[in-house]
């Protein structure tokens, strides 16, 4: 082997290792996906406990900082039966049943969005599916849309 080989594998070599210590640094920030979970929700009036005759429907997306406990959330949603009076996170419960507020959306205008820094014990409930977002009206109180908050 002569010596501009040599020097080009070395110099290779020597690039491809402080390339792939770039991530391996101590002191290198953790990356966005493994500090962040992803939430969604489709909302239905079937999903209601008990179910109505809405034609509404919603698509909840949300994500999770696991350092700081901050909730953020967008809820989108159309053919409501009248205008939303108000949205919130209900938990702790599993689809099928009912629950009071966890957290109360900042407004219940579509696109609602808000953010939240969590209690240990909410985000818990969060991981665990035991959250559903639910989207009221003055026709339907109770909630007329619902979805079950999971990860994504």
């Amino acid at each position: 082997m002569n010596t501009s080989t040599r020097i080009f594998r070395f110099a290779l070599l020597a690039g491809t290792v402080a390339f792939a210590a770039c991530g391996m640094s101590p002191n290198a920030p953790m990356t966005m996906a493994a500090d962040t979970v992803t939430f969604g929700a489709v909302l239905s009036s079937a999903a209601e406990v008990p179910a109505n005759a809405s034609p509404g429907t919603g698509m909840l997306n949300a994500t999770l900082d696991k350092n700081s406990n901050v909730l953020r959330w967008t809820l989108t949603y159309s053919g409501l039966t009248g205008p939303a009076t108000m949205a919130h996170f209900h938990g702790p419960v599993m689809a099928g049943a009912n629950a009071g507020v966890a957290v109360p959306f900042p407004s219940a205008m579509s696109p609602a969005k808000g953010e939240t820094v969590l209690t240990a014990a909410q985000v818990a409930d969060l991981m665990a599916g035991k959250w559903y977002a639910n989207v009221h009206t003055a026709a339907n109180p109770g909630g007329e849309i619902r979805g079950q908050v999971m990860a994504k």
